[in-house]
């Protein structure tokens, strides 16, 4: 059996079916398209830094507003086809890393640092949050996106692979509560924390966790 996060990331990026970039570019932070909130959830930042990029559209959103945009994937698939897409756009960088690993050589800080299903929801807290505090400029933006708990299974969760078919591969992956989220942020020293589920457009389907905090003066 392997842990091997580089390695599912690139087996998920192979396995995406490529969609046309749309036009104009959006940005959204829910599994459903034009539903919840977009990229006014980072205020106005001049450098944003996505964790988890996958193919760039939201990356190359912010770019075409003038921001500084940078996205870090683990995922060298990913990395690639979002250069192939979007790296002709000023502004717009991906580059390939595990994130904690970019956050601890990082030697500049973000005005917005944010997670789109993406990093976040895979990376230990306990390792990232620091690092992520660390990265941003003075009452920067974290704000981040993924599925809602199942409820009663909260903390570290193990995920295969491949649909559990093939070569034994899994990931783990963080599950809280908006509750246990706004401690954790706090106990880190993040404030003006923010914390809920949005409803999907259908009530009977899955939510949308959406956290949003601020690095403190």
């Amino acid at each position: 059996m392997t842990h091997d996060p580089e390695t599912y990331w690139n087996r998920y990026g192979e396995g995406v079916k490529d969609k046309e970039p749309t036009e104009p570019l959006t940005f959204g932070w829910t599994q459903y398209d034009g539903h919840g909130p977009g990229g006014e959830l980072l205020e106005q930042p001049e450098t944003a830094l996505e964790l988890g990029s996958g193919r760039g559209g939201n990356v190359a959103y912010l770019a075409s507003k003038g921001v500084r945009a940078t996205g870090v994937d683990i995922s060298g698939v990913q990395c690639e086809r979002a250069r192939e897409r979007y790296g002709h756009l000023p502004g717009a960088h991906f580059e390939q890393a595990e994130v904690c690993q970019y956050l601890a050589a990082a030697h500049v800080r973000w005005d917005a640092i944010y997670s789109v299903w993406g990093a976040l929801w895979f990376t230990d807290p306990e390792r990232l949050l620091p690092l992520v505090r660390r990265c941003l400029t003075p009452r920067g933006v974290l704000a981040f996106s993924n599925a809602p708990a199942v409820p009663g299974a909260y903390g570290v969760q193990g995920m295969y692979g491949s649909g559990f078919n093939g070569r034994r591969l899994w990931i783990y992956r963080w599950a809280y509560t908006p509750e246990d989220w706004d401690g954790i942020l706090e106990q880190h020293g993040f404030v003006d924390v923010d914390a809920r589920v949005l409803e999907a457009p259908d009530p009977e389907n899955l939510g949308t966790l959406i956290v949003r905090a601020r690095a403190p003066r």
